[in-house]
């Protein structure tokens, strides 16, 4: 499984790559913002400062809502790097957009994706990725995990190419259940990443190991 980090915060990206464990970013406008990244050319810039980093692909949102305004914008995103993937929104211009956008050999990730419908859609039109979003489904008291497992079952059953990329990942256990369930990306912050590596009985074996050692060195 694919670990992307969502966020535009570039000592983040950073960090995640250093760890060895980044193959992406996903970024959006609101995230942008909370980075004091406002303005065209400068969101453009940061853009291109996060291929810099990493060595996967890196998703850049329209902000567009009809077909030709979120063509125009899309194809002037992926001339910004090799690694842009066109993230465009899940409505019916949008995946007017990812078809001709796959007809172009651009990468596309259909985002707000909230239903298998919506994923059986995007991938028929040709989305390299989904982004079902399932923290969000968890707020409303709906079951993100089983749209995981529904969209697994119908492309596997159809044999659909495009990624599932599980967005609004919250916590390390939505990363294992995703996981276990087969997604294909998870995206999610660096503290969700990070809780990974953590166990108590990690922690007080390494304390001991290091207390015996000490021991036996006679400190």
């Amino acid at each position: 499984m694919k670990f992307f980090i969502d966020t535009a915060n570039l000592a983040q990206i950073k960090e995640a790559h250093e760890l060895g464990v980044l193959d992406g970013v996903t970024t959006n406008p609101s995230l942008m913002a909370k980075e004091g990244i406002t303005g065209h050319d400068n969101i453009i810039a940061h853009y291109k400062a996060i291929c810099e980093i990493t060595d996967g692909d890196v998703s850049a949102e329209v902000i567009a809502t009809t077909f030709d305004e979120i063509v125009t914008e899309g194809e002037a995103l992926a001339k910004l790097h090799p690694r842009i993937v066109v993230k465009v929104p899940m409505i019916k211009d949008g995946v007017r957009a990812i078809k001709h956008f796959s007809s172009k050999g651009i990468k596309t990730n259909c985002t707000l994706v909230f239903s298998a419908g919506q994923a059986l859609l995007a991938a028929k039109a040709g989305a390299t990725y989904v982004s079902p979003f399932i923290g969000r489904l968890d707020d409303v008291s709906t079951d993100g995990m089983q749209l995981i497992e529904d969209i697994r079952l119908i492309y596997d059953n159809y044999g659909y190419e495009t990624q599932i990329l599980a967005a609004s990942v919250r916590h390390p256990m939505h990363i294992i259940q995703c996981a276990k369930i087969g997604s294909d990306v998870i995206t999610g912050p660096l503290s969700a990443i990070t809780a990974l590596l953590k166990h108590p009985l990690t922690d007080s074996g390494l304390a001991q190991f290091l207390a015996d050692h000490a021991k036996a060195a006679g400190k």
